[in-house]
């Protein structure tokens, strides 16, 4: 497992973008991507940076405040941690071209590249979707995930709901048709979420204490759990292709950004 690290004093929006674009030239799929946004000097930004150094990660970052980058550098050569500045050298160039400083603001880099409405309107629209809600509106979404109980799928639209998508989400229940709307979707954001029937049973077991129910409820027992997936591969089988990601022990992040990887390789 490979890891990168992307390091903001705002956002980091805009870093994780050129991010996942130039990703989009490689095919390496063991890789796990880390945000760490608003960070400023102090206790915060060493830690981050020692344990870059300890996996062994790439750095790519985007900070704005001279000073702070100055630091920061420090600290990467400190720790012979392997980085990117996306935005120091172009500042510098533009700072002596334009006979200028700069004003080392973190945050203007976001207002300008993120378009902040379009991000509160995707928002919008999962917490309008989430769950299965207003099936009529699927073929709208930007994305719609489905899978069944537990497969991160309200975590997922929320994270990138937050990066500007639209996405609702479906559940898929033994025994019960998926909605009909699916099939008008372009199959092409359509996205098939699995787990490891063992994983999954970890999940539910949390889940039920969590909630005071009885750890033997079918819920979270592993036959059930089994018949359950057998019946969501049935219905993904059904849907004209769609890609079937396996969501199991990976963070949140992960899945977003192969997920928003094959989304752009889709629509392209």
């Amino acid at each position: 497992m490979k890891h990168v690290y992307v390091i903001s004093d705002a956002t980091g929006g805009t870093a994780e973008r050129i991010l996942r674009e130039t990703l989009l030239h490689y095919n390496d799929s063991d890789l796990r991507i880390a945000m760490h946004t608003g960070v400023r000097v102090g206790d915060d930004m060493r830690r981050i940076v020692e344990q870059a150094g300890q996996q062994g990660a790439l750095v790519v970052y985007t900070i704005v405040s001279s000073d702070a980058r100055k630091h920061f550098d420090k600290l990467v050569h400190e720790n012979d941690v392997r980085s990117v500045d996306l935005i120091g050298q172009l500042m510098r160039e533009l700072g002596s071209f334009l006979g200028q400083e700069p004003t080392g603001a973190p945050g203007l880099l976001h207002a300008i590249g993120d378009d902040n409405q379009q991000r509160t309107e995707a928002f919008e629209f999962m917490m309008a979707h989430d769950d299965g809600a207003e099936p009529h509106d699927l073929p709208t979404a930007d994305l719609v995930l489905v899978g069944i109980s537990r497969t991160t799928k309200t975590p997922l639209s929320a994270y990138m709901a937050q990066r500007g998508v639209r996405v609702a989400n479906v559940p898929i229940v033994l025994g019960i048709d998926p909605p009909t709307e699916l099939s008008k979707c372009d199959p092409n954001r359509v996205y098939a979420l699995t787990i490891a029937p063992d994983a999954l049973v970890r999940i539910r077991g949390a889940r039920l204490k969590h909630m005071g129910m009885e750890a033997d409820s079918s819920y979270g027992q592993l036959s059930h759990i089994v018949k359950e997936l057998a019946y969501a591969k049935e219905c993904f089988a059904q849907g004209d292709a769609w890609p079937i990601f396996d969501v199991t022990n990976k963070a949140v992040e992960e899945n977003a950004a192969d997920i928003l990887k094959s989304f752009d390789l889709a629509i392209a």
